[in-house]
């Protein structure tokens, strides 16, 4: 049975559309309200909204926006008695699914319903698929160090403990973050990823905890952080090494009690989330240098998971190499190419300070500019002479 959503402040219209709805075999909640119907909103899993555009408290256009932030897949159908043409253009621009004017025509009303239904199951099935389709990738590799991580990966990813992944640039502690992630309880849930480096220190506490509207000069409107988005799943703080010693503070608080505050904000939001995090740093040293807290260190490093340099599992060169060369030529829609044993050797023997990222780059290379069989001679000519 269908959950429809009715936001009105009047109660007639309430009712009227209730037992029309119910009839047709709808489950309808009410809301007398915006406020009320945003409260509902974020308590329960709709598959249409009918909102009102005049109510009191929050009114239908505000509604809009916030309940498009929590779900943006919800059709939300705006039904007014007040409506112009401009009314019905700024809502359908700002992400309603339709506008319907009151007294409504209960036909095309349902039409309209049913229509949304069918985008909502829609959406469902592409996400359901999307999911079948982009799965994690595979970790390749026989090399020891690549099954003690598997074998660690399998112990912890059950449990909820913090986990704090090590390694060099380019060697694949993204890929570990999301094993952990697939194989835990919480791989229903969303695995949300955050690159620390990558976020200017004066906003990454927007970006993590979310502010609101009005809280600095950008803040046009209020924006839902990583950690909220994450509810129910896992956050992966990469390169968390990066992170200013104001956001740690904060992100500390956040583990210690399972709580944020949006910046601008003075409400306690509690958060249901596992922490990841990763850094190609000594943190050890940089707790001497007084740039990461030791307070933080101990509360991520539960589990600690060093992920090893591509010098130090030669081994495994040979399957990262077919691995490659398999996906990137069905990529490029070509007839897979071989790679001569002496080709391969010579690739185990390089010196790969960019690691498995610069490993994937070259073989692309080679995809590109060899004949259908890589040589030594490829090798010479376009991997060794960039060295």
């Amino acid at each position: 049975m269908s959950n429809i959503l009715i936001i009105d402040d009047e109660k007639a219209i309430r009712k009227t559309l209730g037992e029309i709805l119910s009839y047709e075999g709808y489950k309808i909640d009410e809301a007398g309200d915006g406020e009320e119907g945003l409260k509902r909103f974020k308590e329960k899993s709709y598959d249409v909204v009918l909102c009102d555009i005049k109510m009191p408290k929050i009114d239908g256009i505000e509604f809009l926006d916030k309940a498009s932030e929590i779900n943006p897949d919800v059709p939300i159908i705006m039904i007014s008695g007040h409506g112009t043409i401009e009314t019905a253009v700024e809502a359908v621009k700002k992400g309603a699914y339709d506008y319907v004017s009151k007294p409504p025509d209960l036909n095309r009303l349902l039409i309209t319903i049913r229509n949304a239904m069918d985008k909502t199951d829609l959406v469902t099935e592409t996400k359901v698929l999307r999911r079948k389709v982009i799965k994690v990738e595979e970790m390749i590799g026989e090399s020891a160090p690549i099954l003690k991580i598997r074998e660690t990966i399998d112990k912890v990813a059950p449990t909820d403990a913090r986990i704090m992944i090590m390694g060099e640039n380019g060697v694949g502690k993204e890929l570990v973050a999301r094993w952990i992630h697939e194989k835990s309880s919480r791989n229903k849930g969303p695995l949300i990823e955050v690159n620390c480096a990558a976020i200017p220190g004066e906003l990454i506490e927007s970006e993590l905890f979310g502010h609101e509207k009005g809280s600095f000069t950008s803040a046009v409107k209020q924006r839902i952080g990583k950690f909220e988005q994450a509810h129910g799943g896992t956050l992966f703080l990469d390169e968390i090494g990066d992170m200013s010693l104001n956001a740690q503070a904060k992100v500390l608080r956040a583990l210690q009690e399972g709580k944020i505050t949006r910046v601008g904000g003075d409400k306690d939001i509690t958060v249901d989330v596992r922490v990841i995090a990763a850094t190609n740093k000594d943190l050890l040293q940089e707790v001497d240098e007084k740039q990461f807290r030791l307070d933080l260190y101990h509360r991520l490093s539960v589990i600690i998971i060093h992920v090893p340099s591509l010098n130090d599992r030669k081994d495994d060169i040979p399957l990262l190499v077919e691995k490659f060369l398999t996906d990137i030529c069905a990529d490029y829609g070509i007839a897979p190419k071989d790679i001569d044993d002496d080709a391969l050797k010579a690739l185990q023997e390089n010196n790969w300070t960019g690691n498995i990222r610069e490993l994937r780059n070259v073989v692309e290379r080679l995809v590109i500019l060899s004949g259908k069989n890589i040589t030594t001679e490829d090798i010479n000519s376009y991997v060794l002479p960039g060295k």
